[in-house]
């Protein structure tokens, strides 16, 4: 990366880009070509969206979510306006030039309703519309078809009662015709301001007084807005008024019209534009661009603190209108339309897309990046803007030990040049105090070094009175100094071993540029071999001829792993007490192997990632604060002890510096072991193999590919899956993120998790592990905003089992009702997922099987009507594709466990009608023969047999109810047999069906004497005389039917 240029000193402010609403937009189907998004308005709690084909998207801002969507039959959405003191109203404009003003009703969740609607101005576009501040009043203007014909000004004016709830509309009133196109409206304490091709107008609503501000014409659009005073000494002042004028000029004019001043911009725009700070392409400044701009400023909008905001086409324009100066301007392509609150700016372009800018300060924009963790890019800002970055007063936002640390997340190989341009804006950073003390003498005051005769750098702390040879300690080194090392070539001697030690050390002396150093106790193989066994075998796995022989790859890689082992595996419990501790020539004993281990995890735990290369961030890491960082993995459960062995540690970082080229190959290499099972150990060990692995070189492996793999690989062996989640928890330990999960509350937990989008599926993983061992199940119930990122299969292995069925039952209903089912079936990898999931949902929060079978096992009496908490789920699971065995094994399921609904369904669907008839008679519900959820005869047979059941399940009541037991009576008190599934409300079932005397013939050939009821014969009666009158008139139908075709053939 070249050096980036910086930015002059009176240039403060940025845009930046945190939110990529693209997604937003495609679940929207506002991505195509066919449909697009037209117009959009912004408010505290809204983002309305309107489309091409009519429809009005009403987006709830807090998680970008879809609460509304209003659809409009008069053509495409053209205007928008969120009511600013009531946001249950939103005023909408079509192309056909009807205006329509909703109440959503969302607070007495009721539909949303039209309170008013105008055809003022129909055949005509209308070009804007705004609400009155204090009253519900919509104003909107027009265009006619050609400019000389005048324009009609109208409002819309609706008035609530607060107690009643109801309205009165009032018709619609002209305020005023103008003499050209209306390109704005402004509404402000009782004023209206009106901003045509030819002049701008005051309105006095009330007292119907208009005054024309100003008495120089212009022609085109330019746009006019009230600048009410907020702040400063001039609080409660009427507001001022901004009139746009040809060559970049603006007006600055009176609340009673009159023109004050005019501001110049055209010479003060000769300066470059300043960078988009977005995540979709690194910034661009160009300081040689200096022209004068004369431009046409189309509107004219209030943002912020005291700032004024217009753009074109092409750039984002943003002044300070009390000190007339320009506070930046920047390019942004194929503009249309820009809605602002308070200092957010929601930008259409021409397709379709969408864009969230935020305007604040250059050190609260790095202060931002540096909570997503988007490091480069909060690195090029600091550099950019350096002269804002290093001023005392962004401490409070960006202390020095952020910039440190940003320094540190940087990679060597691929930000060499911003790494030096950073230092530099380092050692000129003013600290809160003082402004003229430096950062880097600030080091020099109680930190220095020496460098032994071996080649090691050794740091002299002067805190206090304790020096290195008093403490015996190098835990307080840097790892910037191992990084110096690293470009530090000497020849090693050879080392000292003691007399008394069994094993006898290899003399070597290290490779000229060698990139890393281990003890020599701990190399029973020189290096350089080492080196090139590993780019050898990485080169074999990168052969297509072994990449596609998974047996020849398993052999390449089982020759790799003893060279693994060698170099970065951990030291045999043999060689601890030899290699471990090695004395130098000066006879001072010093435990290199672990320092280096050691300083590498005070890294990991102080960025949240293991660090590429040293810095000289950690020349300043206290003895206190290394203290509390060896602290880290027992904050952190330790894994249950296995036959009484510990578990291997988990190693997040490498014990020694590594090339980040050569650790690409490790990664590579590791990771493909791991995923071809190459454990040298019998099937049945295959996964204490992986877990002994994973623990011990999780600083090589691929985070993401590992976590697929346990999910498909190691479903079975959940000691691999916690093993994963452990590393990762020790892995990103201390960060910003934690901090807030460990804190504060969980909304703002969520709030801090949001904002690191894009989401590192690892990383994110691990925060919601914390977010849920704190918080349980309401925290798991909120994981659903973080698919498909997260996924159910990472849930299931976090959460409990009746946790995880809450969070499935959050993530479903999420969908529309239409894709419900879809979405299901997606999730469903592998298909025996569907039986576990509905044996879950069959015993989470249902109701007691004694109040749902007998003893016997049979369906009680109306148990069918009990509620199931997760009833919603279970009928989808129900309603998935799957073959017969599937839905048999479901089937005896919902039998067994007395959820009735689901089981006559799958009886249906399994074609086992007569066990759904025994059930039905046994429940006593004749509203489950009805469709189109019940199951009905559809056979003459099939009534037979059903009446047949029901007479039995009848006369088992009655004996039932002799016994004389209060509530055992199936009518439960109740004389009324309407509801029941009876032999009589049978027969008048089929009655209705074929007829009534089909129905009592049937009763004849089952042999049952049945004395219809009073009502019974009346319906019989009625129904025989409703069939003689339909065949008389389908009689009648088709006699003149045959009439008229024999007189056309005639």
């Amino acid at each position: 990366m070249p050096l980036l240029p910086v930015v002059p000193e009176n240039h403060s402010h940025v845009l930046a880009e945190f939110d990529c609403l693209d997604p937003l937009l495609s679940a929207l189907r506002l991505d195509s070509g066919r449909l697009k998004c037209t117009c959009l308005a912004v408010s505290r709690k809204w983002l309305a969206l309107g489309t091409s084909s009519g429809g009005l998207h009403l987006i709830q801002r807090e998680g970008w979510k879809q609460r509304l969507i209003l659809t409009h039959k008069e053509g495409s959405i053209t205007q928008v306006a969120c009511c600013p003191q009531d946001e249950d109203f939103v005023a909408v404009a079509t192309s056909q030039g009807l205006v329509v003003v909703w109440e959503l009703q969302l607070e007495r969740r009721g539909r949303p309703e039209r309170v008013s609607m105008s055809w003022e101005h129909r055949g005509q576009t209308i070009t804007a519309l705004c609400w009155d501040t204090s009253a519900l009043r919509v104003f909107a203007g027009d265009s006619g078809d050609n400019v000389n014909q005048s324009t009609d000004f109208s409002n819309l004016i609706v008035m609530k009662y607060n107690k009643s709830k109801s309205f009165v509309i009032f018709p619609v009133q002209t305020v005023t015709t103008v003499d050209s196109k209306v390109v704005q409206l402004g509404y402000q304490d009782g004023r209206l301001l009106v901003s045509s091709l030819s002049r701008c107008y005051l309105c006095d609503t009330e007292k119907e007084k208009f005054w024309r501000v100003g008495n120089k014409e212009r022609d085109g659009e330019y746009g006019a807005c009230f600048f009410p005073h907020n702040k400063g000494l001039l609080v409660g002042q009427p507001p001022l008024l901004f009139c746009a004028r040809p060559g970049s000029r603006i007006w600055e004019a009176g609340f009673n019209g009159e023109v004050l001043s005019t501001h110049q911009f055209k010479q003060l725009l000769a300066c470059p534009p300043l960078p988009l700070i977005t995540y979709r392409n690194e910034p661009y400044y160009n300081p040689m661009q200096k022209s004068p701009q004369s431009i046409a400023f189309p509107k004219l909008l209030y943002l912020g603190d005291q700032n004024l905001l217009t753009w074109t086409h092409s750039a984002i324009y943003i002044f300070t209108p009390q000190n007339g100066q320009v506070l930046l301007w920047t390019e942004v392509k194929d503009l249309v339309d820009v809605a602002v609150y308070r200092s957010e700016l929601f930008c259409l372009h021409g397709s379709g897309h969408l864009s969230h800018l935020c305007l604040l300060s250059a050190e609260r924009c790095v202060e931002r990046l540096l909570r997503r963790e988007s490091w480069p890019l909060a690195a090029a800002v600091c550099c950019m803007f350096q002269h804002t970055i290093t001023t005392s007063r962004a401490r409070k936002s960006i202390p020095i030990d952020r910039l440190e640390h940003l320094r540190s997340q940087l990679s060597v190989t691929t930000h060499l040049d911003l790494i030096g341009q950073l230092e530099e804006v380092i050692s000129k950073v003013e600290p809160l105090d003082s402004a003229s003390s430096s950062r880097r003498s600030s080091i020099s005051s109680h930190e220095s070094f020496n460098v032994l005769d071996c080649g090691i750098y050794r740091v002299i702390s002067r805190r206090g009175s304790q020096s290195d040879e008093e403490t015996g300690s190098l835990i307080a080194h840097s790892i910037s100094e191992e990084e110096r090392l690293k470009d530090f070539s000497f020849v090693q001697e050879e080392d000292q071993v003691d007399a008394g030690k069994s094993e006898r050390m290899e003399a070597e002396r290290s490779e000229q540029g060698l990139q890393f150093h281990l003890p020599l106790s701990f190399r029973p193989k020189p290096p350089r071999i080492a080196l090139q066994a590993n780019k050898e075998n990485n080169s074999q796995s990168q052969d297509p001829l072994v990449l596609l022989d998974p047996v020849r790859l398993e052999e390449t890689l089982l020759e790799w792993l003893p060279v693994l082992e060698l170099i970065l595996g951990p030291a045999e419990p043999g060689l601890a007490s030899a290699g471990d501790s090695i004395t130098d020539e000066t006879g001072e004993e010093r435990d290199y192997l672990n320092v280096s281990s050691e300083q590498q995890e005070e890294s990991s735990c102080s960025s949240g990632e293991p660090a590429e290369g040293a810095t000289q961030e950690n020349k300043e890491e206290s003895l206190d604060n290394v203290e509390k960082l060896d602290q880290c993995d027992s904050t952190e459960k330790a894994p249950e002890v296995s036959c009484g062995i510990p578990p291997e540690p988990v190693r997040v970082v490498s014990p020694k510096p590594v090339p980040s080229d050569l650790m690409a190959d490790l990664t590579h290499l590791a990771t493909l072991y791991t995923e071809l099972s190459c454990f040298r150990k019998h099937v049945d060990e295959k996964a204490m193999g992986c877990t002994t692995f994973l623990r011990r070189y999780f600083f090589l492996l691929d985070q993401d590919r590992m976590r697929r793999m346990c999910l498909l690989c190691y479903q079975e062996q959940p000691q691999v899956q916690h093993s994963f989640i452990e590393a990762m928890l020790v892995y990103n330990l201390i960060s910003s993120v934690v901090e807030v999960i460990q804190r504060a509350d969980m909304l703002r937990s969520l709030r801090s998790l949001k904002e690191l989008q894009p989401w590192n599926a690892p990383l994110l993983l691990a925060h919601l592990h914390r977010l849920y061992e704190k918080h349980g199940e309401a925290a798991v119930r909120s994981f659903s905003q973080f698919y498909p990122t997260i996924t159910p299969a990472d849930v299931m292995i976090m959460a409990q089992q009746s946790h995880f069925l809450a969070y499935l039952d959050n993530l479903v209903q999420s969908q529309t009702e239409e894709h419900r089912l879809l979405f299901l079936q997606s999730l469903l990898e592998p298909e025996s997922l569907r039986q576990d999931w509905l044996e879950l949902a069959l015993t989470c929060d249902a109701p007691q099987h004694c109040d749902t079978l007998t003893p016997d096992g049979q369906p009680r009496w109306h148990s069918h009507c009990f509620s199931w908490g997760y009833g919603r789920l279970l009928s989808l699971l129900i309603r998935l594709p799957a073959d017969l065995s599937s839905k048999q094994k479901m089937a005896e399921s919902c039998r067994s466990h007395g959820y009735w609904t689901g089981y006559l369904y799958l009886c249906r669907e399994l074609q086992r009608r007569t066990e759904a008839f025994c059930t039905i008679c046994q429940l006593d519900d004749i509203s489950l023969l009805e469709e189109p959820e019940g199951v009905e005869p559809q056979t003459l047979d099939e009534w037979k047999l059903l009446i047949h059941m029901s007479q039995q399940c009848s006369s088992l009541g009655d004996s039932e109810q002799v016994a004389g037991v209060n509530g055992s009576s199936r009518s439960n008190g109740s004389a009324d047999c309407g509801g029941k599934v009876t032999p009589e409300n049978l027969t008048l079932m089929l009655a209705r069906t074929a007829g009534p005397d089909r129905a009592l013939a049937i009763l004849e050939e089952c042999v049952m004497q049945l004395d219809l009821s009073p009502h019974s014969k009346l319906v019989c009666e009625l129904l025989r005389v409703t069939e003689k009158r339909q065949r008389a008139m389908i009689q009648t139908m088709l006699e003149r039917c045959d009439r008229f075709l024999w007189s056309q053939h005639a």
